[in-house]
């Protein structure tokens, strides 16, 4: 029996990996998107033919209903949220709406619809640690949320817990520390915050393979993932500028206005727990994410140039 699997936030980093990872598996992957919104498809278009994008929306109940019902997933991979940390300080409402009651919403269709058949993943984050009570970070570790998103996701965090241990169904939460991709890329804006932050950074092709491991096991359970590895903002500038051939001091400034109200200093996962039960590792170190990041960004300049060239030269022509 071929496996059926739904994802939200489809189209976004983790979302398309984790599309290509299921696909590889033998996997239908469907797609959620919302009816009303402006889907980019530029990080799934190489998988965009192997996928159905199917219409749902978090804020919407009914629609969530309808989606699970008609379509009977096997698995469910929650991955959609208002995830840009500054914006849930200007919309805050919203975030904790999408972010956080977006988590309830769907698990309720799941418990309607088929809440012993459904597997259901939450996409907890690191960002719940805030204010770090103990370094390293672990599946016990209490949480400390220092932004809306980071609350809204607490919220997500233990009502999953809660339908888990209410409904005896089977949902997993995976706290994920940072990850980053060449699907991601390194921002344009070289006016920068706190270059002293420090943080737990990994790839988000190794992250997605331990969502997956998470819905295998025999009983459902909570996952730190991350490297156990640790490092500054600084740190990631300077690797990401040394790449290109460049000084990052020539080019990056330090801009007060994109400090956070409340900061967060340090974060740093302990991912024993999936080691020793998902038998989950990362691949792909540090220096080698920030190369591979800063690698596809030149080639999408290269390729952004020679169009402009190819056009120029058509309009002459």
């Amino acid at each position: 029996m071929t496996k059926r699997a739904l994802i939200t936030g489809l189209t976004g980093q983790d979302g398309s990996y984790l599309a290509e990872f299921l696909l590889d598996q033998g996997y239908e992957v469907l797609g959620m998107v919302r009816r009303t919104s402006t889907v980019t498809f530029e990080r799934i278009r190489h998988i965009q033919d192997r996928v159905e994008l199917v219409q749902g929306d978090l804020l919407d109940q009914t629609s969530l209903l309808q989606l699970i019902s008609d379509y009977r997933p096997h698995e469910v991979y929650n991955l959609a949220a208002q995830s840009f940390v500054p914006t849930s300080w200007s919309q805050p409402v919203f975030t904790g709406d999408v972010t956080g009651l977006g988590v309830t919403r769907m698990l309720e269709a799941v418990r309607v619809v088929d809440p012993k058949g459904i597997r259901f993943y939450q996409a907890s984050s690191s960002e719940m640690f805030g204010k770090v009570r103990e370094v390293p970070q672990r599946e016990t570790t209490p949480f400390y949320p220092r932004s809306p998103y980071g609350v809204a996701k607490v919220y997500g965090h233990w009502i999953a817990i809660n339908y888990r241990e209410s409904y005896d169904m089977f949902v997993c939460s995976g706290i994920l520390f940072n990850h980053e991709s060449p699907r991601r890329g390194l921002a344009d804006e070289l006016r920068l915050g706190n270059l002293d932050s420090r943080r737990d950074w990994g790839y988000a092709g190794d992250y997605v393979r331990a969502m997956w491991l998470m819905l295998q096991q025999d009983e459902p359970d909570d996952y730190v993932v991350g490297t156990g590895e640790t490092h500054s903002v600084g740190e990631l500038v300077e690797v990401a500028f040394a790449a290109a051939g460049l000084d990052w001091r020539q080019h990056v400034v330090q801009d007060p206005r994109f400090y956070r109200p409340a900061e967060v200093d340090m974060l740093v996962s302990d991912p024993s727990k999936a080691r020793e039960k998902l038998g989950w590792e990362p691949k792909v170190g540090f220096e080698e994410l920030v190369r591979m990041m800063v690698e596809a960004d030149l080639c999408r300049l290269q390729r952004e140039v020679r169009m402009a060239s190819e056009d120029a030269s058509t309009r002459e022509s």
